[in-house]
């Protein structure tokens, strides 16, 4: 009975879906075989292995520029850092730490945000506040700029540990400050800015450049702003309005001068221009005296005894032809000479009555 059953079900199987009959067949799925040699097994569990111990493990650090490694070896470490670059490192035995050695700011600032100020290398702290030559409190707000040195940059953090900053540069910056301000009084804080910003970068450079090994190198300082007390304030205005009032009178002085002396100026011109008119009337005048002298110089210097003579004799014979048309007429002789020079006519009453 099981073999008839048995049968049954092979024909039914080898049948269905077709054979001769035309029925479909289903394709039988391909056999895989898992049967692995035990080296090529080992191959793959060792790669594998090595992949996580890469990911966990982490045996290399990757240095980019502006940065340097500080190898540390069972926690001691090495003297010399290490460069940008890729760089293998035995794990837990050695670790490598990250220093930046680009440009860094601190900011001395009491109204900076924090938020918006500080960012990659840059710090904010609070203004520095020192006492001036009497004791007055000053806030002085002002730019540091500085970064680690390379070159000894694992003895620095071995020496001075990563918080180097401010251990080197913040003391120092708030050190020189104090005694740079402490040299002047409030009030000619503002007059000797220039001064006062020289002294304080020159303290600063000095100070940290002469640190052992060089720890870090300076770059700059920029003073930005001195903020005085309030009554220092005041002060400093008062004296400022009583110069400008000086200045102010100076300058109408100056100015009433000019006018005085613009006002001599013309009437100086106007006395030298009569000077120089009468000077030209009295020099036109001895001139034409002078002509006329000359003149009567040339004439007398010409009148010889000759002429007079000729002269006298064509006046007598004028004389001669007038007492010809006038019998009646009389001649009067000047005293020492004998030509006559004048002669009147006596048919008229009036000279008639004049002569007598």
């Amino acid at each position: 009975m099981a073999t008839d059953m048995n049968d049954y079900f092979n024909k039914k199987k080898g049948t269905s879906g077709g054979g001769n009959g035309g029925g479909f067949s289903a394709p039988k799925p391909p056999k895989m075989d898992f049967n692995m040699g035990k080296g090529k097994s080992a191959l793959l569990f060792f790669a594998i292995g090595i992949v996580i111990f890469f990911l966990l493990a982490k045996p290399f650090v990757i240095i980019t520029e502006g940065e340097r490694g500080i190898l540390a070896t069972n926690g001691k470490y090495q003297p010399d850092a290490l460069l940008p670059g890729l760089h293998f490192i035995i794990p837990v035995i050695q670790k490598v730490y990250i220093v930046d050695t680009k440009v860094r700011i601190i900011n001395y600032a009491n109204h900076i945000e924090r938020s918006a100020a500080e960012g990659d290398g840059i710090e904010v702290k609070p203004a520095i506040t020192v006492l001036d030559k009497r004791g007055l409190p000053v806030a002085i707000e002002l730019t540091v700029q500085y970064r680690l040195n390379a070159q000894y940059a694992a003895q620095t953090i071995s020496n001075w540990g990563f918080s180097w900053e401010e251990k080197i540069i913040n003391p120092v910056v708030r050190d020189v400050v104090r005694n740079v301000i402490g040299q002047y009084e409030a009030e000619s804080l503002p007059t000797n800015r220039n001064k006062i910003a020289d002294q304080i970068e020159q303290g600063i450079r000095k100070s940290i450049e002469g640190q052992k090994n060089s720890p870090a190198i300076f770059q700059s300082v920029q003073l930005r702003e001195i903020v005085l007390p309030q009554k220092v304030k005041d002060q400093i205005e008062r004296v400022q309005i009583a110069k400008q009032e000086v200045q102010r009178a100076e300058q109408e002085v100056q100015r009433a001068k000019q006018e005085a002396l613009k006002r001599a100026a013309e009437a100086q011109g106007k006395a030298d221009a009569v000077r120089i008119a009468a000077e030209g009337k009295a020099n036109a005048i001895k001139i034409e005296a002078d002509a006329t002298a000359q003149a009567n110089r040339a004439i007398s210097q010409s009148l010889t005894d000759k002429l007079l003579q000729m002269e006298q004799i064509k006046v007598q014979g004028q004389f001669n032809d007038a007492l010809r048309v006038n019998k009646d007429a009389k001649i009067f002789l000047t005293p020492g000479g004998a030509t006559p020079n004048i002669w009147v006519d006596m048919k008229n009453p009036q000279r008639q009555s004049s002569i007598k």
